[in-house]
This record gives structure tokens, C-alpha cells and sequence, in this order.
């Protein structure tokens, strides 16, 4: 009998067995609510290899693609075989540390006497804690802060891996699922993983999920609108814009700001909880870019700065207090694992950092683990210390032609000029986007106070590395700040103060966006985006 492989572990393969039993046999956490019928659609996996050695899938995985299957469906039929599968909701490195921005607590719940209160409304007994819920639903990655109401204490911090990846690895291919014959499957995934999330931590720091009062959810402006159960098809035709914005711009509603019940959305805390969205800002720049500007307090600011929050889809917001501009860039997923041969997301064994000495790549890995792949800012310094080393020009070709450069001869592990294609892409998304962004506002890189870098990827890349390559502007290091999950500080920020959720309402109202397609001279700067040297203007 072959085995069957998940994250190095094996099993040996017997016919008919599902995938959900292997899991129970190696004890890994696979997600689900249905009793293992298919009808909850939570127990996605991966097939990464051995997908022929399955039974076809079922009527309960039509909505799915490519090579994913429902771990309850997927039964072995070939046990000769060798599988290999991974599930979706495999545990990120979460942030440690973000921004933290003082705010005077103004929650919409509080206690009175013995009861709960929204406003001047009872809405519950008071039964020893009011919890808030404070989420960031980025394309890759989910966190959620679990809040004291009473406190505004941080009480837990929850990441997991975005389900919906099998609608596709970006925002345009996620909109296309959307539109299609299964529409709302996307949203249903969502609200399940949030779910099984919060029943997690219910159950590990023992209390009761009917105690959470309020929840505010932040991300681009697709992930919050599904999450809302909102169509998106607007944002992925011209002029890409959210309904929501369309609505607010003709008059129709006052803010691009949400509010439901968890009753409404299927979200399994007190039923009379009210679920926040926080405001778009335009286009493709969504609630979680507004988030960011709370966090560091760009509304303060009398001297101009730059935030970048580096993603799949890279945003971009220069300015001040006085005046704002917004531009997003459609990186896509290369530097998060997606379209080169050897990447991966920020999990354990995946190679994070890179020397290049004497021709040979010295790699560590997260967790010290055997290395599986690389993730980003593993290939930011690769692609630095090519340069460094003059082993690649400043056009991506190796200096000894050959086709690749193996990172780790052991696996034989390399970065291939395919894969150096595709990261000079979607570096020059981020370059184009942070040059427009400075040149629109008038803003010289040296006149540039201070550069927030934000997100995942971004608080775990070596700057100096990162500014070599023109992946950033290029900004006197000593100028440049990582403030981590600042979306997440941002909705928690919205979470614990009404007043916070006002201004930030306020603030992404009078934010001009950028449409980066309509620069005159567009082609000729991302022509140049893809090389990889430092950013001149």
C-alpha cells in the first residue's frame, strides 16, 4: 500500500476511507457542522497530489474547482496510489505585535445595574462580561481580536487562513466565483470558519457565545461585501466600485458603513448583536485601508506620510490630515505563495529569510522547520541578494545564463526566470502604485516623514532588502514603521469607541482615489516597476 501525506505526516492507504477519516487518524483538525453529509461545505482540502486516486466528487462539491475536494466526500479508490492533501484552515503565523493607538472607550454596549445596553435599550441580562468581536477578513488571512466591552482589553487573538481560496487566489477571480451558478458559497465559508472560530474560543477560555455583543468587521471592499452578502459584481467591472459607494455617491445613503444583526447574517453570537462595516474608501481601497488610518493616526497627522498595506491586492494612502489620497495596486498572490513554482504562504517551514555566500543560499525557515517552499519575505531577500551578489541584473537575468537559481540543492528548490517574471509583475504594481500616489499628491520620496508598512507580509520583510529592490519607495530606512495587523487595531479601535467610528466615516468620505490605469505615462512606469532596483521619481 502507498501512503497518504499531510504536512509530513503519512498514513497507509486503504480503499474507500474518506479523507476525513485519514484526518481523524492523524489527528488534524478538519472543520465542520454538518455531521460530515457535505452540506456545510466547511471541510475543504487541498488535493496536492493523487487527485485521480479519488472517487469523483459529489453532488455536494459541484461549487467547488481545480483540485479541491470536501474531506467528507473524497474517498480513496485507488489505494496504490500516493496523496498528498492539506486543509484550508492550516494555522498562519500570526502577528505578534501591532500599532496601538489610545483611544477613550465609548463602547455602543455597556452595563447598567444588571443589564445590557445598546443606547438606552436593554437588550440583555447582565451576566459577568460584555465581549466585542473585532474582525480583519483579508484575501489570505483572517484574524479576529476578541474584546472586554467593559475594559477595552484585548482577551484573545484568532487567525486562520481565508476558506475562500478555493474561488481563486485573488480579488477578480473571487468576483468571477461570485457571479457564477454559486453564488454565496463564498459568503457561507466565511461565516462558517468565523463561526467555528468563535465556538473554538468559547469552548478554551469558557464562555458563552451568546456574551459577544458586538462585532466589527473590516476588509478590501470584495471580502467585506460578501461577507455582507452584498453583490460584487460591480467591483469588478468599470469603475469598480461597490454598490454601497455607487449608493452613497448618488445620495442614497450617508456613509459606505454598514451595520446588520448577527441574526440577519447567520453569525452565531447574541442574536440582537450588531455587526459593524467599516467604510470603504473607494474602489478597490475598502474598510480595511480606513482601519489602517485609525490605527496610526493618519487623521492627526499635520505632516504628510505614507501607509502601505501590502497584500494581494497592495494599498496605498498618502498625505495628511489636511488632505488624503488613495491607490490600489493589484499585485496579485506571487509574493504570498501563489504563481511561482516553490512559494508558499508564511507557515512553518516555509523559507523566510536568505544570505548569499560564496554562491550558496543560507535559508531559515519559520518554526525551524525542514523547508517546504518560500514565502515572501523569504523571495524579497532572495531577489536582493541575486543583486547583492551580482548573480541577476537589474532585469532578471541570472548573470551565468542559466534558467534558474536552486535556493536549496537538498530538495532541489530553485527560483526560475518564470518565477522571477511574475514577482517583477507584481513588484511594479506596488511601484507604480506608490509612485502615482507621490507624484499625484506632489509629494518627493524625501520629503516623506514617515512610511507605515502594514500587514502580514510586510511586518516580517527585511526593509532594507525590500527598498533595494524597489519593492517600496525608497524612504530613509529610519523613517520607515511596521505596525503589524494594523487593519485589526483599526477595527478594534472602531470596536470599542462609537466616536472612532464616526470620524473614521468622516475621514474615508473625503479620501480622493487614484485609478492608476487612467496615468497618462502608466506603461512607461510599470515597465520600469519591473526591474528591481531601488525607486527614483
Amino acid at each position: 500500500m502507498s501512503p497518504l501525506h499531510h504536512q509530513g505526516q503519512t498514513i497507509a492507504l486503504s480503499r474507500e476511507r474518506t479523507l476525513f477519516d485519514y484526518a481523524d487518524s492523524l489527528k488534524v483538525r478538519v472543520p465542520t457542522s454538518c455531521a460530515r453529509t457535505g452540506e456545510c461545505h466547511e471541510c475543504i482540502v487541498e488535493i496536492r497530489r493523487g487527485m485521480d486516486a479519488l472517487t469523483p466528487p459529489t453532488g455536494a462539491e459541484t461549487f467547488l474547482r481545480d483540485n479541491y475536494r470536501l474531506a467528507c466526500q473524497a474517498r480513496v479508490s485507488d489505494a496504490d496510489a500516493d496523496i498528498e492533501f492539506a486543509v484550508l484552515r492550516r494555522q498562519p503565523r500570526i502577528l505578534t505585535h501591532s500599532i496601538r493607538r489610545n483611544v477613550e472607550p465609548d463602547p455602543q454596549v455597556t452595563r447598567q445595574g444588571d443589564g445590557v445596553y445598546r443606547g438606552g435599550a436593554r437588550i440583555d441580562a447582565y451576566r459577568g462580561r460584555i465581549y466585542g468581536l473585532a474582525v480583519d477578513i483579508g484575501t489570505t488571512t483572517v484574524a479576529m481580536n476578541l474584546v472586554d466591552l467593559e475594559s477595552g482589553d484585548i482577551l484573545h487573538t484568532a487567525s486562520f487562513e481565508n476558506p475562500q481560496r478555493f474561488g481563486g487566489s485573488d480579488i477578480m477571480h473571487r468576483i468571477s466565483y461570485d457571479g457564477g451558478e454559486h453564488h454565496g458559497e463564498l459568503r457561507q465559508v466565511m461565516l462558517s470558519a468565523i463561526n467555528f472560530e468563535i465556538g473554538d474560543m468559547a469552548r478554551s477560555l469558557g464562555f458563552h457565545r451568546r456574551r459577544v455583543y458586538d462585532v466589527v468587521a473590516v476588509g478590501n471592499s470584495t471580502m467585506r461585501d460578501i461577507f455582507f452578502g452584498i453583490d460584487v459584481q460591480p467591483i469588478g467591472e468599470k469603475p469598480y466600485r461597490s454598490a454601497i459607494e455607487t449608493e452613497m455617491r448618488e445620495g442614497a445613503r450617508q456613509t459606505t458603513a454598514l451595520v446588520s444583526t448577527a441574526r440577519e447574517m447567520g453569525l452565531r453570537v447574541f442574536p440582537d448583536a450588531h455587526v459593524y462595516g467599516g467604510p470603504l474608501i473607494g474602489s478597490h481601497v475598502g474598510a480595511d485601508v480606513a482601519a489602517d488610518l485609525l490605527a496610526v493616526g493618519m487623521d492627526e497627522r499635520d505632516d504628510p506620510a505614507m501607509l502601505v498595506d501590502v497584500g494581494t491586492n497592495t494599498e496605498v494612502v498618502v498625505g495628511s490630515r489636511h488632505r488624503m489620497l488613495a491607490a490600489s495596486c493589484p499585485a496579485g498572490p506571487a509574493f504570498e505563495g501563489g504563481q511561482i513554482a516553490y512559494g508558499m504562504p508564511g507557515y512553518d517551514g516555509a523559507v523566510e529569510s536568505v544570505r548569499i555566500e560564496d554562491g550558496v543560499a543560507l535559508c531559515r525557515t519559520i518554526g525551524d522547520a525542514p523547508a517546504q517552499g518560500i514565502c515572501g519575505s523569504g523571495i524579497i531577500d532572495l531577489l536582493a541578494e541575486l543583486r547583492r551578489t551580482r548573480a541577476m541584473n537589474e532585469l532578471g537575468a541570472f548573470a551565468d545564463g542559466s534558467s534558474e537559481f536552486v535556493f536549496d540543492p537538498e530538495r532541489r528548490m530553485s527560483l526560475s526566470r518564470a518565477d522571477i517574471s511574475a514577482l517583477a509583475q507584481a513588484k511594479s504594481a506596488n511601484y507604480s502604485g506608490q509612485l502615482i500616489a507621490l507624484r499625484r499628491y506632489g509629494l518627493p520620496i524625501g520629503d516623506v516623514s514617515k512610511m507605515y508598512l502594514a500587514g502580514g507580509f510586510a511586518n516580517y520583510v527585511d526593509v532594507d532588502n525590500a527598498l533595494a529592490v524597489g519593492f517600496i519607495a525608497n524612504v530613509p530606512p529610519r523613517r520607515i514603521v511596521k505596525v503589524g495587523n494594523a487593519a485589526l487595531e483599526g477595527a478594534t479601535i472602531m470596536l470599542v469607541s462609537g466616536e472612532m467610528r464616526r470620524r473614521v466615516e468622516r475621514l474615508a468620505a473625503t479620501i480622493e482615489h487614484v485609478e492608476l490605469e487612467t496615468t497618462p505615462d502608466f506603461f512607461d512606469i510599470f515597465v520600469e516597476g519591473c526591474m528591481f532596483k531601488p525607486m527614483e521619481m
